[in-house]
Order: structure tokens, then C-alpha cells, then sequence
């Protein structure tokens, strides 16, 4: 782990997203950090040690997906597939395929297998499969400020984890999409998919991936902006957390029911032509069922 300094920043971007604003003053007390997102092998020990089964390894009840179809109701998870030629970006249906039998151990499906990518970060574990191996490591998830300042690294203001430059030095800081997604990887960053964790340099605090590769779950509930308290002009925040799942439902999207945790860092599957999310501002909203093939998770420990 690495130590991450307390102290203020500016959290937020009015620079891109509307889900990003306003940018606003936050301080944090500092805490101890996983230097890189929790791997396949890390995640294999918790499970022969525990014998936990994941949320996409479990029967699904009816009840909680109305109107689907009942043949599609058997364990598993997104898998991404990519496209032939250019698509409609409004509908992720054009890229996401729910597999049967895809869970951590089986990424893309029953025939697939983690043998030999130790070292690559654990996807397809929901909210509560993260947050079960935070508890057994005697960690926690960190909130959206906590991710926020330390994958910032110490640099205020920056785009990017590394700087203002999208690719510094002519080259890929980190395991994004280049080319136009979600048909065209021109793989300048030498990876179709995830990639080893410390694949690339760390950023300030000496941690790496904070962007790119996998997203990454937060403690914290998903709201369209950052929450209106923060917006005070008489005091900076401090340790923010957004506590309650009221605005988190994707009001009018499939799923709806299901409230949404805060997921930051963006993924390889992110690209400038359809989600710039490869940032520490960036954040999306992520239904706590949900597992996929390039969300994944890194833990904290907080000074006492």
C-alpha cells in the first residue's frame, strides 16, 4: 500500500461531463492505499480462503428483473465483444453481451480461464463481491474523495493522473482505447484488453492504474452532480461522503430499480470518440448487480 497525505483539493471538472461539476474545494485525511487494483490472484486467495461465491455466480430471481427473459435468468455476466465496423454509441446493447457462466475465474464465458494472469486485475465483481474481500483483507472502499485526491497524485488542476498531456512524450500513459470504438483498437498501448497491473508508470503517490485498465468501485452513491452540500461557500468538506441511494436510479433506463455506487478511473475500453473517462475527475454511476469484464477494484486502509 501507499501512503496518501491528507490535506485540500480541487475535486471535479467543468472541463468535460456534466456528471463532473462543479468543481469544488474537498479535504481529506490521509490513508493508506493499494498501489495497484486487486489481481486475479489476490482475489483467488480470498475465495479458496472464504469459499465466497460472486453476486455473477449466483441464481438470479425473477422477481428483481421483471419483463426479462426467463431464459436469460441463470448466472453470469457483460462481456464486451467487439464490433465489425462502426455502431450506434447510444445503445451499449451493440457491445455488451450478458454470458452465461462468466464470472471472475471465466471472463468470457465458460470456455475461458484466468490461468496465467495473475497479475491482471480481477473483473466481473459487483459492489458487494469488493466490498466482502475489502472486509476480509481488514480494509475498506474507499469514497469518491478519498479516490479522487489520491489518484490526482498531487497534481491540482491536471486532467490526466500524469499531467495535461493526453499522450506525454508520444506515448500512452495508461491501458486505454485508441482508435474508434468500439470496432477499431489501434493497441498503441500494446494491449487488446486488460493489461498486468504496473504495466505503467504510477502517478504522484506512487500508484498505479488509477486510470484505465479497470474501473474501479467507491463506497460512495452515484448523484447526476456532485451533491449540492458541497457547493457551500463557508467551509470546505471534509471526508465527503454521499450516503444515501435516493438520486443514485437511473431514472428511465433499464434497471432503474437497482440504486448505483460511484465507480472512478475510466477502463481500456474507454476512447476520445465515446467516454474520455480515463481521468481522476471522471465518475459513472454503476448498478450494484452489475458485474463486467473491465470493472475490477483496490482498497484503503485509514489511519486511526
Amino acid at each position: 500500500m501507499r501512503w496518501v497525505p491528507d490535506g485540500t483539493f480541487l475535486m471535479g471538472s467543468e472541463d468535460f461531463y456534466p456528471e463532473e461539476r462543479p468543481v469544488h474545494r474537498v479535504e481529506v485525511d490521509g490513508f493508506w492505499m493499494d498501489e495497484a487494483p486487486v489481481t486475479a490472484a489476490e482475489f483467488r486467495r480470498f475465495v479458496r480462503e472464504t469459499g465466497y461465491v460472486t453476486v455473477a455466480e449466483r441464481p438470479l430471481d425473477p422477481e428483481d428483473y421483471p419483463g426479462a427473459d426467463p431464459e436469460l435468468l441463470v448466472p453470469g455476466s457483460l462481456v464486451f465483444r467487439k464490433t465489425a465496423g462502426p455502431v450506434n454509441l447510444d445503445d451499449f446493447r451493440n457491445w455488451w453481451e450478458y454470458v452465461p457462466g462468466a464470472y471472475w475465474k471465466r471472463p468470457s464465458g465458460p470456455k475461458t480461464s484466468i490461468n496465467g494472469r495473475d497479475r491482471y486485475p480481477v473483473v466481473h465483481v459487483a459492489y458487494e463481491d469488493a466490498e466482502a474481500y475489502a472486509a476480509w483483507a481488514g480494509k475498506e472502499l474507499p469514497t469518491e474523495a478519498e479516490w479522487e485526491r489520491a489518484a490526482r497524485g498531487g497534481l491540482e488542476g491536471a486532467p490526466f493522473a500524469w499531467g495535461s498531456e493526453h499522450f506525454p512524450h508520444g506515448k500512452p500513459a495508461a491501458n486505454t482505447w485508441q482508435g474508434e470504438f468500439p470496432w477499431q483498437n489501434l493497441r498503441l498501448d500494446g494491449h487488446e484488453g486488460t493489461s498486468p497491473v504496473k504495466s505503467f508508470p504510477p502517478n504522484g503517490y506512487g500508484l498505479f492504474d488509477v486510470c484505465g485498465n479497470v474501473w474501479e468501485w467507491t463506497s460512495d452513491w452515484f448523484t447526476p452532480r456532485h451533491a449540492d452540500e458541497v457547493q457551500s461557500p463557508c467551509c470546505v468538506p471534509r471526508n465527503p461522503r454521499v450516503t444515501s441511494h435516493d438520486p443514485s436510479n437511473a431514472t428511465g433506463q433499464p434497471g432503474e430499480h437497482v440504486p448505483r455506487k460511484v465507480i472512478k478511473g475510466g477502463s481500456h475500453l474507454c476512447a476520445p470518440n465515446y467516454c474520455l473517462r480515463y481521468r481522476p475527475a471522471a465518475r459513472q454511476g454503476e448498478a450494484l448487480d452489475t458485474s463486467t469484464g473491465h470493472i475490477g477494484f483496490r482498497c484503503i486502509a485509514r489511519a486511526h
